[in-house]
């Protein structure tokens, strides 16, 4: 592949024709291509007949069922990746060796070990290199970006507890789809799939964790994974989180609250947040004037994949790393990896602790894809 230029279009392809694409990858990228800084240039997907249909859909020139024909012969400079979990480690190694940056739905992929797969076929590591990136879009909201700068320099006092919850409902029909709520396919349940998302805005907010213990129940679903877990959380600032997560919940929530010294903050959606959906309650004592500054946002970007793919574009035609790239993606594994570990077997799990030969390096169920997660640590105590 070339060397890109700033200001040409970033030529897309984009792999699996189902929901995510045509919900939320294909409307960002039809507003990027208007301002001339996105072309899609191919759809692929394992059903032929679903590329050929989207790509007449929105007017795209190739289609195809097969990756690598598609790689060799449109010669794409990003590949946005809108497929189950179990694929992703394949697709993105595919990519890369074709020359391509990777953009990829979550759950990034199903263990650490593919992970770091992916990043030993980063050949280079720097910004100019092709590298792949996770789709964590509730990082680069307007609201997000103020907190966090807020918090970063102490604005708010030190941080002292936090709470972080994605309470879901699911229904069987939800899981009739064969890969979900299977660990070969999906890789995890609630905590892997669908909190991972708000897990990665805390973690992102609160810098740095030191320690998790969680637990994990399946308490309704047929399926083999979890349908709720629970963690308790320390971080190097040395405040502590609690973190709920579960496909069981009918009053559905998303929410993240941070008690620092001199103010509560509060988060409230379910899929997606505004400016508004945040909450800065000052402490007694705090100025007016204070309070009243930390309520300047500038201006509104919703958290969205369209507010992300933005920061993309520009860090690829930049030569810089983006954020959720390279480790910046891979702390979020980390930290989801170790609350299945801490379910398991429980025991108090760290960064750090859990690497080639651990069993839960290769798989977040640890080699026991059979168990019930509730009794999962009597049975490794046997």
């Amino acid at each position: 592949m070339s060397p890109l230029r700033s200001n040409s279009p970033l030529r897309t392809a984009v792999v699996g024709a189902g929901g995510i694409a045509r919900t939320s990858h294909l409307p960002a990228l039809r507003t990027l291509a208007a301002e001339g800084k996105a072309e899609v240039v191919a759809v692929v997907d394992v059903v032929e007949a679903a590329a050929r249909t989207l790509a007449d859909e929105e007017s795209v020139p190739y289609a195809s069922a097969d990756l690598g024909a598609m790689l060799a012969d449109v010669r794409p400079d990003l590949v946005v990746l809108c497929t189950p979990p179990a694929v992703h480690r394949e697709q993105t190694v595919a990519a890369l060796e074709a020359g391509a940056w990777v953009w990829c739905e979550k759950p990034p992929c199903p263990s650490l070990a593919d992970y770091d797969a992916i990043l030993a076929a980063e050949k280079g590591g720097g910004g100019r290199d092709p590298y792949a990136s996770i789709v964590f879009q509730h990082r680069f909201g307007s609201g997000a970006r103020h907190i966090g700068a807020l918090l970063a320099e102490g604005a708010f006092g030190r941080p002292l507890v936090a709470h972080c919850q994605t309470t879901w409902y699911r229904d069987r029909a939800y899981y009739a789809v064969p890969w979900r709520g299977r660990w070969a396919t999906e890789g995890g349940g609630p905590a892997m799939g669908h909190g991972i998302h708000q897990s990665d805005l805390l973690l992102d907010l609160m810098g740095p964790w030191t320690e998790v213990h969680g637990m994990a129940a399946r308490l309704v679903h047929d399926v083999e994974t979890e349908d709720v877990s629970t963690a308790q959380v320390r971080f190097a600032s040395g405040a502590v989180a609690t973190l709920v997560n579960s496909v069981l919940s009918p009053d559905e929530v998303s929410r993240i609250r941070i008690d620092c010294e001199l103010a509560t903050i509060e988060l409230t959606h379910l899929y997606g947040y505004r400016d508004a959906d945040w909450r800065i309650t000052p402490a007694p004592g705090v100025a007016a004037e204070t309070s009243a500054a930390w309520l300047d946002f500038g201006e509104e970007v919703p958290s969205s994949h369209l507010a992300q793919l933005r920061v993309l574009v520009d860090d690829i035609a930049q030569g810089r790393r983006h954020a959720t790239s390279g480790e910046g993606g891979r702390r979020t594994l980390e930290f989801i990896t170790a609350l299945y570990r801490s379910a398991f077997t429980g025991t108090t799990v760290r960064p750090g602790d859990i690497g080639p030969g651990d069993p839960y390096y290769t798989a977040l169920h640890g080699g026991a894809p059979d168990r019930d997660p509730a009794s999962a640590q009597e049975e490794d105590r046997a």
